[in-house]
């Protein structure tokens, strides 16, 4: 017995807090990914380019804001204009080198 407590029963505590921990957990990850964009899988794609440059607009003179190697997968949203893929806000590559994941949603 510790502090007048049967020893059994601070087991039977201690897998109930560790029960509803687990819980708790699983309930904040439910929350992310209703937050974004519910339980179907985002658009993810996939680069088919050697080096693809990611511009900051959908324009092949905007300013370069990053770079992806041939086989790196990315996060992206379903908007596409000009020919151009949103992968987040001010950056954007060609569809012509992205590939959609198979099972994602991207429009």
């Amino acid at each position: 017995m510790i502090l007048g407590i049967p020893k059994r029963t601070l087991i039977i505590l201690a897998v109930l807090a560790g029960i509803g921990l687990i819980y708790v957990l699983g309930m904040d990850k439910k929350a992310s990914v209703s937050a974004t964009g519910g339980g179907s899988p985002g658009c993810r794609v996939t680069v088919t380019a050697d080096v693809l440059n990611v511009r900051s607009a959908p324009d092949p003179n905007a300013q370069i804001v990053g770079k992806f190697n041939q086989n790196a997968e990315a996060a992206a949203e379903p908007v596409v204009q000009n020919g151009w893929r949103k992968l987040a806000e001010n950056k954007w590559a060609k569809t012509e080198f992205l590939k959609p994941v198979d099972g994602t949603n991207c429009g």
